[in-house]
């Protein structure tokens, strides 16, 4: 029979592209509506449907995902993309436009399986692999701001993930851990910000280290932060240990 696997982000830019990979949206006003592109980069037909989750994260950014359809009209909500085609889809956000604080979803991208042409091989040596993508929608109240501590700062042997599923750990490095509190009603990206880090070297002599926005997507990727007091921990590798002492982090644009 027909096997359907699902296959992660990494490997999903084989067969179809979404685009832009994070959208803002407010309640109200023109940024109410969004639109994201689907492109089918199959050698083939991609049918597709889409689905809305809403989000919640714990301290260290892990989702818990449920079903929340109704919050935003999706238009197109399924379709048939011939090989190459783009397909504009178009959000409008529905729910109540007084949120008290941002609020976060999926928009999901699926796949879907296509049936086996008549006179095709026997479907026991047919097998299909769909994917799915998942842009990041995050709806913030019309003109809420965000107002973001960082509440402790601290030196950690960081584990970077294996190359490939399967090997084994590269040894730690030097890393931080960051904790931040928003008591701000809008979310925020903290990626989206240069890091500015200060402390000393083991030797005792002052130490600057500049994180950039490409250096913390690959850490920590987009830092999404919720409003309403939400608190994140963010751990990332720093290219040399600190020594003994304060350490500060200030945010640049």
């Amino acid at each position: 029979m027909a096997v359907a696997m699902a296959v992660g982000m990494a490997a999903s830019v084989y067969a179809m592209r979404v685009s832009p990979m994070i959208v803002e949206m407010t309640t109200t006003g023109s940024s109410s509506t969004a639109r994201v592109e689907v492109q089918n980069l199959n050698a083939g037909r991609l049918p597709f449907e889409t689905r809305i989750t809403k989000l919640t994260f714990n301290e260290y950014g892990v989702p818990t995902e449920t079903p929340a359809d109704g919050d935003f009209l999706v238009f197109p909500p399924q379709g048939m993309l011939p090989q190459g085609a783009r397909q504009v889809i178009r959000l409008q956000w529905v729910g109540t436009p007084d949120i008290p604080t941002s609020q976060a979803y999926y928009l999901s991208v699926n796949q879907l399986p296509i049936p086996a042409e008549p006179g095709a091989a026997p479907q026991s040596a047919n097998v299909q692999v769909v994917y799915h993508m998942k842009a990041l929608i995050v709806v913030a109240p019309t003109g809420a701001r965000p107002d973001v501590t960082v509440t402790s700062v601290k030196q950690i042997d960081y584990q970077p993930e294996p190359a490939k599923a399967g090997d084994p750990p590269p040894p730690k490095v030097p890393g931080l851990e960051v904790t931040m509190k928003n008591n701000g009603r809008r979310h925020m990206m903290m990626s989206a910000a240069k890091w500015l880090i200060d402390g000393k070297a083991p030797d005792g002599r002052p130490v600057r280290l500049t994180v950039t926005q490409e250096d913390l997507m690959r850490g920590i990727g987009s830092g999404y932060i919720a409003g309403g007091g939400a608190v994140r921990i963010y751990r990332f590798p720093i290219p040399q240990a600190f020594g003994p002492g304060p350490i500060t982090v200030k945010f640049a644009q």
